[in-house]
């Protein structure tokens, strides 16, 4: 399936943020880094963490906007979290979902600073982007708590496009033995289960309910399908 063009309102969504977190590089070079950016979120081996993904999570920032200090750097950490990807190995999926967040915060790093960026604002960046390695928060700071619960808020859906989110997981790592990735996604499943909360922000903690639900109606699907795989002894 061919990769949906990006909507045209998304790029100068990266200029506004960039400009209003104090860029002072000129629009075209701005609009430049945003373009780039969006040709890492097109990459056709991205079948969920692409264009539709960046798009849900700068709506989810923008529905929990009112509890961030500030909204323009937690929309740029948005943009920046997934810039580096790799759907390679089994492991990888397991350890973070393919994305690469310590290289995607240098990468942030590197491109706000060229932008122009106060190196304040471009340290809040990247330690957004870096927390998303385990979705851990710093108490002391909210933006990152929206953040992480806007990038978790797709568990949250309505089970027909929670289904759709995981048939579009599992085709980003169709070259995966199934085995390995059934076993692979259960491990982050079971892992989410197990924690206090999901969701850490205020507004956010209203979507724990159905996420749960959503999880452990696949963590059973999963059980079901890892034992109809395993050969009887």
């Amino acid at each position: 399936m061919p990769t949906a063009s990006p909507p045209a309102w998304l790029l100068p969504t990266y200029s506004r943020a960039a400009q209003a977190a104090g860029a002072t590089a000129s629009d075209g070079a701005i609009d430049r880094a945003g373009s780039r950016l969006l040709d890492r979120w097109s990459d056709p081996q991205r079948k969920y963490h692409n264009v539709r993904h960046l798009v849900d999570l700068l709506q989810r920032v923008d529905e929990l906007q009112q509890e961030t200090h500030h909204p323009p750097a937690v929309r740029l950490a948005a943009w920046y979290h997934g810039a580096v990807f790799d759907a390679a190995e089994s492991a990888a999926y397991a350890r973070r979902g393919g994305e690469d967040e310590a290289a995607s915060a240098e990468f942030a790093r590197t491109e706000l600073t060229d932008l122009g960026v106060p190196h304040g604002r471009v340290d809040d960046v990247a330690s957004m982007v870096q927390a998303l390695a385990r979705h851990e928060t710093n108490a002391a700071s909210i933006d990152c708590a929206v953040l992480c619960d806007a990038d978790l808020a797709i568990l949250a859906a309505e089970p027909q496009r929670y289904r759709t989110y995981v048939e579009d997981v599992r085709a980003e790592y169709a070259h995966i033995p199934k085995a390995d990735l059934l076993e692979a996604r259960r491990a982050i499943v079971s892992r989410l289960l197990k924690r206090d909360k999901l969701y850490v922000s205020p507004l956010g903690s209203g979507w724990e309910r159905q996420a749960r639900e959503n999880l452990s109606a696949e963590l059973a699907r999963l059980d079901h399908e890892i034992a109809a795989s395993t050969p009887s002894s």
